[in-house]
C-alpha cells in the first residue's frame, strides 16, 4: 500500500509556502534591492520627513495601498516602510514617510536628491479600499500612523465618487508632530472632513508661548463622540501605536462597526519582508505575510500579546 506525502500543515510549514508565493508576487530575487534616486525631500516636523524615489533600474512591482517595501541604505542597513503615495500615480516612483528613530532612518531623513537607496517589495497585505466601494470611509491615525493611511486616503480621494463620506481623525502628542498639515486643504477639497487633536498643549521651553491650535486637545478616540456616521455602512481604517489601535478598535465596536469592517495596521519588528527570518512573528502570524494590514477581529487577540 502506498499513501501521497502531504505538505505539512504547520504555521512554519504554511509560512514557507507563503514566503514562496511572495517571491513569485514581487520579483524572481526579492532579497536583491532594485536602486532607487532621491529625487525629494520634504521636511515634515522636526524629525520626520517624505522622500520621492524614483527607480534607476527595473522599478519594484506596482503596490497596493498598505503594502511596504524594504528600502537599504547602502552601509548603514535596510527597514521596513509604508508606501504613502497613491497608488493611482502612473509612474513608477514611490513616496516614503519615515521618522529618525534609528541609523537607518535617520540617514534616510538626511538624503538628499541624487542620494541612491536599495528597495524590495513591495511586500505584505494592503487596505481593502476596492472592498468598500460605496460605503462611508474612515480613517483614524495616530502619530506617524497617518503615513501608511496616507496611500489608502489619496487612493479614496482620487476616486472621490465611488465612495460615501471619508472622515480623517488625526492624532499627535504636540501640534507640531501632525503630518500632512500642507495638504489638508486638498483634501477638504476632495470633500474629506478632517479632524485633529493633539495630547496636550504646553508652553515652548523657550519662549513660554502656548502653540497656536484650531483643533482638539485629547486622546484621537475622543473625536469618535461627535462623530457622524451609519455604522454599517463605514470602513474604518486604523494606524498608529498599538494601544491606540486596540483602544480604537473598541471604540469603534461600541459605534456599532463590524469588527471584519474595522482594519488595522501592525508593525511588529520585520527584517526579510518574506517570513523567512521570524522576527516579525505575533502568533500564529507573520507580520511581513499576513500582514500588515489585517482585520480587528483577527488582530484584537494578537495585539494582546506583548511585543518584547
Amino acid at each position: 500500500m502506498t499513501t501521497t506525502p502531504t505538505t505539512p500543515t504547520t504555521p512554519i510549514a504554511q509560512n514557507s509556502q507563503n514566503a514562496q508565493n511572495t517571491r513569485t508576487a514581487t520579483s524572481s530575487a526579492p532579497m536583491v534591492p532594485a536602486r532607487y534616486r532621491v529625487v525629494a525631500n520634504h521636511r515634515d516636523t522636526a524629525d520626520t520627513h517624505t522622500l520621492r524615489l524614483a527607480p534607476l533600474d527595473q522599478p519594484i512591482p506596482r503596490f497596493r495601498a498598505g503594502q511596504f517595501t524594504m528600502v537599504y541604505v547602502f552601509g548603514v542597513g535596510e527597514i521596513p516602510l509604508s508606501v504613502s503615495g497613491s497608488p493611482l500615480v502612473g509612474d513608477d516612483t514611490l513616496v516614503h514617510t519615515v521618522r529618525a528613530v534609528g541609523a537607518v532612518s535617520a540617514a534616510l531623513c538626511q538624503a538628499g536628491p541624487g542620494s541612491i537607496v536599495g528597495v524590495r517589495g513591495p511586500f505584505g497585505t494592503g487596505w481593502d479600499v476596492e472592498d468598500s466601494l460605496g460605503r462611508n470611509l474612515l480613517f483614524v491615525a495616530g502619530g506617524i500612523g497617518l503615513a501608511p493611511l496616507r496611500s489608502a486616503l489619496l487612493e479614496a480621494l482620487g476616486t472621490r465618487d465611488r465612495f460615501g463620506f471619508i472622515t480623517v481623525l488625526a492624532g499627535a502628542k504636540v501640534p507640531a508632530e501632525h503630518l500632512y498639515r500642507d495638504e489638508e486643504e486638498s483634501w477638504l477639497a476632495h470633500g474629506a472632513v478632517v479632524l485633529r487633536t493633539v495630547d496636550r498643549l504646553e508652553p515652548d521651553p523657550c519662549t513660554l508661548q502656548v502653540p497656536a491650535w484650531d483643533g482638539s486637545v485629547g486622546l484621537v478616540t475622543d473625536l469618535l463622540a461627535g462623530l457622524r456616521a451609519r455604522p454599517e455602512h463605514t470602513t474604518a481604517f486604523v494606524c498608529g501605536p498599538e494601544v491606540t489601535m486596540t483602544h480604537t478598535g473598541s471604540a469603534l465596536l461600541e459605534l456599532g462597526i463590524p469588527a471584519h469592517r474595522i482594519e488595522v495596521c501592525l508593525e511588529r519588528n520585520m527584517r526579510c519582508g518574506l517570513g523567512i527570518c521570524g522576527h516579525c512573528q505575533l502568533g500564529p502570524d507573520f507580520v511581513c505575510l499576513d500582514g500588515p494590514v489585517t482585520t480587528f477581529d483577527h488582530a484584537e487577540p494578537l495585539l494582546a500579546i506583548c511585543e518584547l
